[in-house]
């Protein structure tokens, strides 16, 4: 394997050389499962991963990509459900109709599913896809112009994302809001039921277009703002380091931060409890985001 794809792949990501040592022997599992069942179809094989924001999901995806094609020689694609959101504007006119939360990207309700399902699915078959991304200092998505198009065979697309996977709640567990912003910003429960709603009828088509899943497990939700926090300073070395202005680059505060985050409480909180026993390859991570514990829950 290249070690130069991997060094390019540590200094994307600001990772330790220490990172190659530990995903080699934690993450094997996934590519082995990759290489068995590739070799008996040659059929492009797709990944889903959940965990909540700052878990390490983006990084393991394209560990994935990484080693697979160096390691395989095939083309690899690695996609997030963060760039499937809907346009800012969409966003806006959601924000009107339904409920003044949705203009804020993050939650079911906020991503142009059926993109996501027809990006894959172009992939997946070899056909020319044009592959969305979205830019989170601007708050829209790069402009078609600026986004790269693939044609040809994908032998691994992994897509990540915090709420991938999740399922809708029992509607009675929506009555009692789960914090501060629930409380006060959606007193009637428009917001989250909007949410839990669109979880149950626009999201199982795209869950069920991958042949394996994989949680990052934090161990509470309390850890989130500190993962939170550290993913936004790396957003910002990263585009102060790219911006031909850094007095453009926008990004949140703590205190934004710690409110943007309420948003994600009850659907992670909801993932934390059930999603351990159903997906095919579990990690549990400790508090400093080491892998503590691994296991094949359907075993």
């Amino acid at each position: 394997m290249s070690n130069l794809a991997l060094q390019h792949f540590l200094g994307r990501h600001q990772l330790p050389e220490s990172y190659l040592s530990m995903a080699e022997s934690a993450f094997s599992p996934l590519i082995d499962e990759f290489n068995t069942q590739y070799q008996v179809n040659q059929k492009t094989y797709i990944i889903g991963i959940n965990g909540c924001q700052g878990s390490g999901k983006s990084t393991l995806a394209d560990y994935l990509c990484t080693v697979v094609a160096e390691k395989y020689h095939l083309a690899t694609v690695a996609l997030s459900l963060d760039d499937f959101y809907l346009t800012k504007a969409e966003r806006i006119e959601l924000a009107r109709k339904i409920h003044p939360l949705l203009a804020q990207r993050g939650v079911p309700g906020t991503h142009d599913v059926n993109l996501a399902i027809d990006t894959i699915s172009s992939l997946a078959s070899g056909n020319k896809a044009l592959i969305t991304r979205f830019d989170k200092s601007m708050d829209d998505r790069v402009p078609e112009a600026n986004s790269e198009t693939i044609t040809g065979h994908i032998g691994l697309i992994v897509i990540e994302g915090w709420c991938f996977g999740a399922k809708p709640q029992a509607p009675n567990s929506l009555i009692e809001p789960v914090n501060h912003l629930e409380r006060l910003e959606d007193p009637d429960g428009v917001y989250r039921d909007y949410v839990n709603t669109a979880l149950a009828t626009q999201y199982p088509q795209l869950f069920e277009l991958v042949d394996s899943t994989a949680m990052l497990r934090a161990p509470s939700f309390k850890t989130v703002f500190e993962w939170r926090l550290e993913q936004e300073q790396k957003l910002i070395e990263k585009l102060r380091s790219t911006k031909t202005d850094p007095a453009s680059v926008s990004t949140m505060s703590d205190q934004e931060i710690r409110r943007f985050i309420q948003n994600f409480q009850r659907i992670t909180e909801h993932c934390l409890e059930e999603m351990p026993a159903r997906v095919d390859h579990l990690f549990q991570l400790n508090a400093a985001r080491q892998i503590v514990d691994y296991r094949k829950p359907q075993e």
